[in-house]
């Protein structure tokens, strides 16, 4: 608030201050503190997730002014990536800055597992942290689909199955999702549906509750950590974080100059699955644990298990930190970053199995 004796702004940045009153956010910045210590750099996490986030609406934005989610979908895209002035540019960096965005949410999420920022009060910020990883994985499985390409097209339909394994809701979800028996046009434009207006709306409602509660805990201190100093989040810390975006903005580029995202051929519901079909990387991992499991354990089909499996991990992961109440220290709380751990040898050697299989 403005004291009596201090002058009004003048111009067109006192008209802004009186309506928008930005002095406030500013000096809030200013007062928020980052501790500095060995573990800073995982920080600079949830930075680079937003900016990747804004890369893909901006970038969706702008595919959206050609993309037609009907029959000609694939005309479409073929035509924007061909006959637009650098739209094939535009469609690989957001292709790859999806891909990019879901490696850095999956290596904030064991940073923040790890260094146990998970603990009190920051519970609901772990929660809503994993809501938005899925929504992020959801985004990738919609937006997958939508260049009606052939590898797209017989991807959707094994994984749509697989979610039509699920027990009591399998049916309702494989038709919800495919909007009938099969994947058909009526599936390209529900998943347009989906990815262009339900998960983005989900998604802003989700991120403006995560970042009101990092706001409001501020950074969290690893148990056993003696932070060095503490430096100002505006403009020390916000000037490394833009340092961030600026090499992330620059690898994308490059990937996307000299790794253009393919198009493929037109999906033919009619022909045959092409062989070495696969899903995206992010996916594979869930792909391969279903295909070692035998048909039948116990005489209850393997699938129908690996799927519980799953569905029991993703849920102890998610309570977290409602499950790790111990001293941060002691061998409870040792014992779940050993779990941790655990996890990400399982999921880089079945990733690994499927492109070696793949390739080979």
């Amino acid at each position: 608030m403005k004291t009596a004796t201090e002058p009004a702004p003048q111009g067109v940045r006192g008209w802004l201050e009186e309506r928008l009153g930005y002095s406030a956010l500013i000096e809030m910045g200013r007062h928020k503190l980052v501790p500095v210590h060995r573990h800073t750099i995982w920080y600079y996490l949830g930075g680079m997730s937003l900016f990747l986030f804004l890369v893909q609406v901006g970038t969706g934005i702008l595919l959206l002014l050609y993309y037609r989610p009907s029959a000609e979908a694939f005309e479409s895209v073929q035509f924007l990536v061909t006959k637009v002035p650098f739209g094939w540019l535009v469609r690989s960096i957001h292709s790859w800055s999806a891909n990019l965005l879901v490696f850095v949410l999956f290596v904030h999420m064991f940073s923040v597992f790890f260094l146990k920022a998970y603990r009190q009060p920051r519970e609901l910020t772990w929660v809503t942290g994993m809501g938005l990883l899925f929504l992020m994985l959801a985004f990738g499985f919609s937006g997958y689909l939508l260049p009606w390409n052939t590898l797209a097209f017989f991807a959707t339909q094994v994984g749509t199955e697989v979610a039509g394994a699920v027990p009591l809701l399998g049916h309702f979800t494989l038709r919800f999702l495919r909007g009938g028996e099969h994947v058909t046009g009526g599936t390209l434009t529900r998943f347009y549906g989906i990815h262009v207006a339900v998960l983005p709306a989900l998604t802003t409602a989700v991120m403006g509750i995560h970042l009101y509660l990092v706001q409001r805990h501020g950074m969290s201190v690893p148990p056993g950590v003696t932070p060095k100093r503490q430096m100002r989040f505006l403009p020390n810390f916000l000037l490394r974080d833009l340092v961030g975006w600026c090499l992330a903005l620059a690898c994308l580029a490059a990937l996307a100059a000299f790794l253009p995202w393919e198009l493929g051929q037109k999906a033919d519901p009619f022909a045959p699955a092409p062989a070495g079909i696969r899903p995206e990387w992010y996916f594979a991992w869930m792909f391969q644990m279903l295909k070692l499991l035998p048909g039948h354990v116990l005489g209850i089909e393997g699938e129908l298990i690996g799927i519980m499996g799953i569905s029991v991990a993703g849920l102890v992961w998610l309570l977290v930190p409602f499950l790790d109440r111990g001293d941060p220290r002691g061998r409870a709380s040792r014992l779940w970053s050993i779990a941790g751990w655990i996890a990400i040898a399982v999921m880089a050697v079945l990733t690994a199995m499927v492109y070696v299989k793949t390739e080979g």
